[in-house]
């Protein structure tokens, strides 16, 4: 990455139209103050996206645009991916909607992958009504683990609150059979590399969740952790890695341990998404860590229920774009401080 002389550019896929994507984004940019820390590229359609405004009684300022060159410094700009109109239905699933999300999403990574954008924040959708012959992924994540170097994970953050996953959108049956040595050796070190040059700490401390209720209880409920986890565990650590664990996650967020932690690994999605959720207070933002470019989401969905009322809370989306600026900032600095280690030094002699 390189740095720009102006601000950062916060490339965003609109989501689900008949979502409330457009509305967080919308209320997000509508403090101007927004506009001092970064410009917006909205991949969408700019005739769309003021019909959405004039519905929802926003005053967001759009500049359309054809082609990215043509972004303006400190306006919010709406890359016209596509000309014609959508019908759109708040509340409403539709396949054809779903190829309008895809066809932004799309569109921003490839920015993302050019250099064209330096960060993409992603709007919500419907995993559903997105499936396709051409797209045919669980979610965001998977496509940008295909389409980006690195090995992609679902890395919650909030403050100093940071939660990863082993197995992120995977049925319950199934999670003990994706367990291995491998995978958890290869997690923690994506979230030991994005702890330092992601969040500046040097010598991160993380714990790690046990697959079964108490930690497995010595074997009487589960043997995962004694025959797997535990020995994994103590060899990674002695490598030189502050990995601790596993812990019984029951009592582990309750009792505030993950406060001694920079980092804690559940082992399914919902054992850490609902504690994380629970304890981020609707401010919580889903980090893609592991890879050569920054990306982060707000960590809600759709909220068909309330599309189109004018009662969607921008909050999340708007710790998504100010993570990813800190994020692509903290990797830019990073990057000099490793680049030019003796110089570095003898500045500080």
């Amino acid at each position: 990455m390189t740095k720009r002389p102006e601000n950062i550019i916060v490339g965003i896929s609109i989501g689900d139209l008949n979502g409330i994507g457009s509305e967080v984004i919308l209320k997000s940019f509508e403090d101007t103050r927004m506009l001092e820390l970064c410009t917006p590229i909205i991949f969408a359609n700019v005739k769309i996206l003021s019909f959405l405004k004039k519905s929802l009684d926003l005053n967001t300022q759009l500049h359309g645009i054809d082609k990215l060159d043509q972004m303006v410094i400190g306006k919010i700009n709406v890359l016209n991916v596509w000309r014609e109109g959508v019908n759109i239905e708040y509340g409403k699933v539709d396949e054809n909607v779903g190829k309008y999300a895809v066809k932004s999403f799309v569109e921003a990574t490839k920015a993302l992958k050019e250099g064209s954008i330096d960060v993409l924040v992603t709007a919500p959708i419907n995993k559903s009504n997105v499936q396709s012959e051409e797209f045919s992924f669980p979610g965001h994540t998977d496509y940008l683990d295909q389409e980006l170097e690195g090995n992609a994970l679902m890395f919650m953050i909030q403050d100093n609150l940071r939660v990863g996953l082993l197995t992120d959108h995977v049925p319950l049956s199934e999670v003990a059979n994706h367990l291995t040595e491998e995978l958890i050796r290869t997690k923690i070190k994506t979230i030991k590399q994005s702890l330092i040059q992601d969040f500046g700490i040097r010598k991160p401390k993380i714990a790690v969740l046990g697959l079964n209720p108490h930690s497995g209880d010595n074997g009487v409920i589960g043997d995962e952790e004694d025959k797997l986890i535990k020995p994994v565990l103590k060899k990674i650590f002695e490598e030189g890695t502050l990995v601790f664990g596993p812990f019984s996650a029951d009592g582990f967020f309750g009792s505030h341990q993950y406060e001694k932690y920079d980092a804690v690994i559940a082992t399914y999605h919902d054992q850490g998404l609902i504690p994380f959720k629970t304890l981020s207070f609707g401010k919580g933002v889903n980090y893609t860590a592991g890879l050569d470019k920054v990306r982060t989401s707000p960590d809600h969905g759709t909220a068909y229920e309330i599309a189109g009322k004018g009662q969607a809370d921008h909050n999340s989306f708007s710790e998504a774009i100010y993570a990813a600026i800190d994020i692509f900032k903290a990797r830019n600095e990073h990057a000099e401080l490793t680049a030019r280690p003796l110089k570095t030094k003898e500045k500080q002699l």
